[in-house]
């Protein structure tokens, strides 16, 4: 496995991600989401209250999950990586609210519905940069 491209490419989706989930949910979602939330209300930790560390962390392990697949797919093109990233957000994002939706009372239909759609944009725009880098990698090497 070409461990250069793993970390340009995860650490880029990284920093992508959580740029985006700051315009996307922290800014351009956050009444909706607020005012969509499911019967447990009162479960979000103030903005000032979050644990930045983990926030972090589990933004560079989503960059570093596209940057795998994009390495074992061979995705090497902004358009590729838009393609695949829409379909790896859209399918992870699907699936892991689907089950919360299921097994909480935390989100709506209406919020998960929002959701799936926000994070399968961020994930269609961190797959075409992490797959432009990829590629202007695998020239270089």
């Amino acid at each position: 496995m070409n461990m250069k491209k793993l970390f340009v490419g995860g650490i880029t989706g990284g920093i992508l991600f959580f740029l985006l989930g700051w315009l996307v949910y922290g800014n351009l979602l956050a009444n909706y989401m607020q005012s969509h939330q499911g019967a447990a209300t009162g479960v979000n930790r103030p903005d000032m209250e979050m644990d930045f560390l983990y926030l972090s962390v589990g933004n560079l392990l989503s960059g570093f999950l596209i940057a795998y697949i994009f390495i074992k797919a061979n995705v090497v093109s902004l358009s590729n990586g838009l393609i695949t990233g829409a379909t790896v957000g859209f399918l992870m994002g699907a699936s892991f609210d689907c089950i919360m939706y299921a097994t909480t009372f935390i989100a709506s239909k209406h919020m998960i519905l929002a959701d799936v759609i926000a994070i399968t944009v961020n994930s269609a725009i961190v797959g075409a940069a992490v797959g432009f880098v990829m590629g202007k990698l695998n020239k270089s090497t």
